[in-house]
C-alpha cells in the first residue's frame, strides 16, 4: 500500500512500475473517474522514453505506443457498450507475449478481458490517492 500525494508522484510511481516490467504483462488499473489511472500510464510510458502526448483512450478504447522496441497498449473500457466489442476490435491481437497492456475499467470487458498479471487499485484518500497492488500470476509475482 502506498499513498500518492500529487500527479507528479503518480507519474513517478508509473515510472517505477515500468522500470521493473522487463517482459510482457497485463496491468488492471482500477479506480474511480479522475483517480489517476491515465496519469500513472503517462509515467509508465515516459519512463520507457516516450515523449509524445498520452491521453486516455476513452473514445477509441485503445491507444498503442511503440517504445524502446516494445508495444504498449493502453485500454480504457469505460465507454464500452458491450463486452463483445472487444472481440470486434481484435483484443486477442494485442496480447502478444512481449506486449504490455494497461487496462482501465477492465470489469466492463468481462469475460473478454485477458487475465491480469498485476492489479493496481487506486482510491481517493482525501486529497491524496491510496495505491494497492496485487499480483495475479507468476509474472505479477516477479514484478512485485
Amino acid at each position: 500500500m502506498q499513498i500518492i500525494s500529487s500527479a507528479e508522484e503518480m507519474e513517478n510511481f508509473g515510472g517505477r512500475l515500468a522500470r521493473v516490467c522487463n517482459s510482457g504483462c497485463i496491468f488492471y488499473l482500477n479506480g474511480d473517474l479522475g483517480v489517476g489511472k491515465t496519469t500513472l500510464t503517462r509515467g509508465f510510458l515516459r519512463a520507457l522514453g516516450y515523449t509524445g502526448k498520452v491521453k486516455s483512450p476513452t473514445y477509441t478504447l485503445v491507444e498503442d505506443y511503440s517504445v524502446a522496441e516494445r508495444m504498449i497498449y493502453h485500454f480504457d473500457l469505460y465507454r464500452l457498450g458491450d463486452p463483445e466489442e472487444l472481440e470486434y476490435i481484435g483484443i486477442r491481437d494485442y496480447l502478444d507475449e512481449q506486449a504490455i497492456c494497461l487496462i482501465e475499467w477492465s470489469e466492463k470487458g468481462k469475460p473478454f478481458t485477458p487475465k491480469a498479471d498485476v492489479e493496481v487499485q487506486i482510491s481517493y484518500d482525501g486529497e491524496a490517492r491510496l495505491l494497492e497492488l496485487r499480483a495475479c500470476s507468476e509474472i505479477g509475482e516477479k514484478f512485485l
